[in-house]
């Protein structure tokens, strides 16, 4: 199936790298390692869901049919498709009576973190959102490292205004780790980033 971004751009679905066998011996220990930070973070989620300590979803992302197939009366097959907007960020929800807006990525970067991961329109729903008081922040996770860092969006804007001003287009791993919060990767929940909004007193 083609999916196209609204300027008709073909949407191109990265591959995740074939993970190499398991050692049944270690599933116990290394059972979580090759997810994504998407599932991760709808783990937690649904962790979160199921104790009702927060409701968070994934965003849906809208996108208009414009080609299906009948290659029999019981079954279609969507052959090509657009996105109908630009997306936003990737959760939003509420905990404990705020609203919870966030964005998530990952680099394999060592050093640092792309500003082009990120796009304006998410810049730019991020500071509408707290202008009207609501919660925003992004979780951005380095695969190297297995660290995954909770980053209020505040410093991500003065990072975009950096670059949009001349500066450089990334944020150092160092920049992360001073203005951000490292998350210590858990079991259940898998990535506990309520544990950092009630530290910081932010809910």
């Amino acid at each position: 199936m083609d999916i196209k971004y609204p300027n008709g751009k073909k949407f191109e679905r990265k591959e995740l790298p074939k993970q190499a066998p398991v050692n049944k011996s270690k599933i116990e220990t290394y059972g979580n390692r090759g997810m994504t930070l998407e599932e991760y973070l709808n783990d937690t989620n649904q962790f979160y869901r199921e104790r009702k300590i927060a409701v968070i979803h994934k965003k849906p992302t809208p996108v208009q049919i414009v080609q299906v197939d009948y290659p029999k009366r019981s079954a279609a097959v969507i052959k090509e498709a657009y996105f109908k907007l630009a997306s936003t960020t990737d959760y939003n929800g509420v905990y404990n009576g705020k609203y919870i807006d966030f964005e998530a990525k990952e680099t394999k970067s060592p050093t640092s973190f792309p500003l082009k991961n990120f796009h304006q329109h998410q810049i730019s729903h991020m500071k509408e959102v707290m202008a009207q008081g609501g919660i925003c922040f992004v979780i951005l996770m380095f695969t190297k490292y297995d660290e995954v860092f909770f980053l209020e969006a505040k410093h991500l804007l003065a990072f975009w205004e950096r670059m949009m001003n001349g500066g450089r287009k990334s944020i150092t791993k160092q920049e992360i780790e001073q203005n951000g919060h490292l998350i210590s990767l858990g079991f259940q929940p898998r990535i506990d980033y309520i544990k950092i909004l009630d530290a910081l007193n932010l809910c």
